[in-house]
C-alpha cells in the first residue's frame, strides 16, 4: 500500500483531442489542483469517432512551456514503429525541456499502432523480450558518449545523444499480465497500469520493484446528465470495455469499431463513473487509492472539459485527499 496519499493527476488523451486542446487541458488541470500529467502515445486513435492522434513528442515540447507539472507517457512503445535509439533521443530532450519532470512510460504496444510499417506482430513473450532489450539500448545511450550495441533485435553503431539531461528519465514499465508485471518489477524504475489491482502492485514489488513508484490511469465522463455521459462514452471510448488481448491484436480502428459493437450502455454504466454525482467519482478514485497506487490519473471523456475541471476541483479532489 502507498504510505502517503497518492498524487492525483490528469490523463491527456491524444486519441481524442487536438494539440491545442491538449495544451489547454494541461493548463486547466494544473489550475484545478491536479498534480501531474499522463499523455497517451498513439499513431492511430482507437476509432474514427475519437478522430485525433498528434505526435506525442511535439505535444510534450509544448507542454514544457505551459505547465510545471510532471509528465509521463502512458505509454510509448519503443520496439516497432520507432527504434529505441530515437525514443532515447526524444525522451532525453523531453527530460531537458521539462527540467527533470519527465517519466518515460513504456509498454509492449498494440498492433493498432505498431504494425503500420509492415512488421509482423509477434506473441507476448517476444514483444516483452524486445521491450527489455529496447530499455537496455535507451539506458546505454543516456550514459553519454559514442555507443554501439549489437543485440538480438536492435543494433546501434557509433550513436551519441548530445542533448542529455543531468539525470536520465526514469523508465516506468506498463503491465497487465503476470509476465509484463514481473518485467516491470525486474527492469523498471516504476510501474503503470489501468486497473485498481492490488495484486499487480504486489507482484511488481515482489519481482524487484520494491518501493518504486506505481501509477494507474482511469477514465470518467462528467456531464450534467448521467444518460448523456453514458452515450458519450459509448460513442467515443467503447474500446475500454473490450476483454482480454483484443486491444493488443486488432490492427486498425475499423476492427476495433467492429468489436466495440458488443459493448452496451449497461456495461458502461456499471463500470465507469458517468454523470454529475460526486459520490460515484469519489468511490471510483478510492478503489485505486485502496489498491495502494502512488499516483492516479483521471481522464475526462468527451467535450465537457471545463465542467469536469470545476467539478473535480470543488467536489471530488478535496474529498479524496481528505479521506
Amino acid at each position: 500500500m502507498a504510505s502517503k496519499p497518492p498524487k492525483i493527476g490528469y490523463f491527456l488523451a491524444c486519441e481524442e483531442f487536438t494539440p491545442a486542446q491538449l495544451i489547454e487541458q494541461a493548463k486547466m488541470a494544473e489550475a484545478a489542483g491536479f498534480e501531474a500529467l499522463w499523455i497517451s502515445d498513439h499513431f492511430h486513435p482507437w476509432n474514427d469517432e475519437q478522430g485525433q492522434s498528434p505526435f506525442v513528442w511535439a505535444v510534450i515540447g509544448a507542454l514544457s512551456q505551459v505547465t510545471s507539472l510532471p509528465v509521463t507517457t502512458a505509454v510509448t512503445c519503443p520496439t516497432f514503429r520507432i527504434h529505441p535509439a530515437i525514443i532515447a533521443q526524444a525522451a532525453a530532450t523531453a527530460q531537458v525541456m521539462l527540467e527533470g519532470r519527465f517519466r518515460l512510460g513504456v509498454g509492449s504496444g498494440e498492433a493498432l499502432n505498431e504494425h503500420i510499417l509492415g512488421d509482423p506482430w509477434p506473441p507476448v513473450p517476444v514483444r516483452l523480450e524486445m521491450l527489455e532489450e529496447a530499455i537496455q539500448v535507451m539506458r546505454l545511450l543516456w550514459e553519454g558518449g559514442s555507443k554501439s550495441f549489437y543485440g538480438k533485435y536492435y543494433q546501434v553503431e557509433n550513436a551519441r545523444i548530445y542533448t542529455l539531461p543531468d539525470t536520465p528519465p526514469p523508465v516506468y514499465v506498463s503491465g497487465f499480465g503476470r509476465r509484463s508485471v514481473e518485467l516491470a518489477g525486474r527492469v523498471g524504475d516504476g510501474f503503470l497500469t489501468t486497473m485498481p489491482d492490488a495484486d499487480a502492485i504486489r507482484r511488481f514489488r515482489d519481482a524487484g520493484g520494491g518501493d518504486k513508484p506505481t501509477q494507474a490511469g482511469m477514465k470518467v465522463c462528467w456531464a450534467p446528465d448521467e444518460d448523456q455521459a453514458v452515450k458519450t462514452v459509448r460513442r467515443l471510448w467503447p474500446n475500454e470495455y473490450l476483454p482480454g488481448e483484443l486491444g493488443q491484436i486488432l490492427p486498425t480502428p475499423r476492427h476495433v469499431e467492429q468489436a466495440s459493437q458488443l459493448v452496451t450502455e449497461d456495461m458502461i454504466r456499471e463500470s465507469t463513473a458517468c454523470g454529475p454525482d460526486p459520490d460515484r467519482h469519489v468511490r471510483t478514485l478510492k478503489q485505486y487509492v485502496a489498491a495502494g497506487f502512488d499516483e492516479v490519473y483521471v481522464g475526462q471523456i468527451g467535450p465537457e472539459q471545463e465542467g469536469f475541471f470545476e467539478f473535480y476541483r470543488d467536489q471530488v479532489l478535496p474529498r479524496v485527499r481528505a479521506a
